[in-house]
């Protein structure tokens, strides 16, 4: 993982965080942020603004896998309902 300079919109929003959320974002650090913290290469609010960039980045990656999942469960729904649909009318023609 590429430690990136923080962005300064996400430094802004690290200042405003409570002792108890920056501890939180703390504790969900992993790879070589934390080490680097520890470290001094990266300040603490430095690495609560990348922490909190790098966990919108997934969100919106999750979103966008959980919106492709979705459109296949429903593409899926509607070719289901449609051969239901084709079999009930061809069970009905036979019946005539």
């Amino acid at each position: 993982m590429k430690i990136k300079t923080p962005n300064p919109e996400y430094l802004e929003k690290a200042k405003l965080l409570t002792d108890e959320e920056a501890d939180r974002l703390h504790s969900r650090m992993s790879g070589k942020l934390p080490r680097r913290r520890l470290k001094d290469k990266v300040s603490s609010l430095e690495a609560l603004a990348i922490q909190l960039e790098l966990e919108d980045e997934q969100l919106n990656e999750w979103r966008e896998a959980l919106q492709k999942i979705r459109e296949k469960d429903r593409a899926k729904e509607e070719k289901d309902k449609a051969k239901e649909e084709k079999d009930k009318a061809k069970e009905e023609k036979n019946k005539a």
